[in-house]
């Protein structure tokens, strides 16, 4: 029992993404918006599985994605977080 596989693994491409297949993930989540990640690369034309399109998407491809070092404030704030709670990245990164 359990949930069925998120795509069929015989016709799934793994490894490095192509400027291509970025392009299509792209223009497809402009047209149609963000969800429905397990159909999504059939109706994109893409042979990924609907969970590596989601965390492409989500980990280098959204536009609203801040790049680059951090701040002057933000490395003081990292700092002070870190001085009171610890290694807890994940509560330092909420905040």
């Amino acid at each position: 029992m359990g949930r069925s596989p998120c795509c069929e693994k015989a016709h799934t491409n793994k490894g490095a993404w192509t400027k291509q297949e970025d392009d299509r993930l792209i223009a497809h989540i402009r047209a149609h918006g963000e969800g429905g990640w397990r159909s999504l690369p059939k109706a994109a034309g893409l042979l990924r599985c609907g969970k590596s399109c989601r965390l492409r998407w989500i980990n280098y491809l959204r536009p609203d994605l801040k790049r680059g070092s951090f701040t002057e404030e933000e490395d003081e704030l990292i700092i002070k977080l870190h001085s009171f709670v610890g290694n807890k990245w994940s509560l330092i990164a909420g905040r």
